[in-house]
């Protein structure tokens, strides 16, 4: 059985390219996983507060790890600004603590190994990379506020910029 519309797509069209649409305004999808430390972590966690929900590839590699470190060296100014920051990556758990500890950063990272929040989001999708196509993580970021609406999207992620993108109006 399916558990949702996009599940059914996705499965009945697996060679078609997936993006759902998300736009500013929309009720951001309903999220569950586990964090670093296998605890479960969901939206309605952060019912009251803005939430930065941050989509990116893989653990410790260059980019991915430039756009953490930004976040991290931010991190005060955008807690004063009233945002809490939950990175989501296909990574288990355990990859997860350990890319926490080797740069220090002070937010949680929800392992995504089932693939169903970056679909929920609609960032799973055909990728290339060097001439070669594959599925992966197209690095997206969505601003969610208190009630749970999307209240930006940046789908041009910069990540030595990061933070800068998402203090932008």
């Amino acid at each position: 059985m399916y558990d949702t519309a996009v599940d059914f797509f996705y499965k009945k069209n697996k060679n078609v390219q997936f993006m759902m649409h998300l736009k500013k305004g929309d009720k951001a999808p309903y999220f569950e996983g586990l964090n670093e430390d296998g605890k479960t972590i969901k939206l309605s966690d952060y019912e009251g507060k803005k939430l930065i929900l941050y989509f990116y590839p893989k653990d410790n590699t260059p980019t991915c790890t430039v756009e953490a470190c930004n976040l991290r060296d931010n991190f005060s100014l955008l807690q004063k600004e009233g945002y809490e920051i939950l990175g989501v990556s296909p990574d288990s758990s355990k990859k997860h603590t350990n890319f926490i500890n080797k740069f220090e950063l002070p937010f949680s990272l929800l392992a995504d190994t089932e693939l169903e929040t970056l679909k929920a989001y609609g960032v799973w999708g055909e990728k290339k990379f060097m001439g070669k196509i594959f599925d992966g993580v197209h690095r997206t970021t969505f601003i969610i506020d208190g009630k749970g609406y999307i209240e930006k999207i940046i789908n041009k992620v910069k990540s030595k910029e990061h933070s800068q993108q998402i203090l932008e109006n």
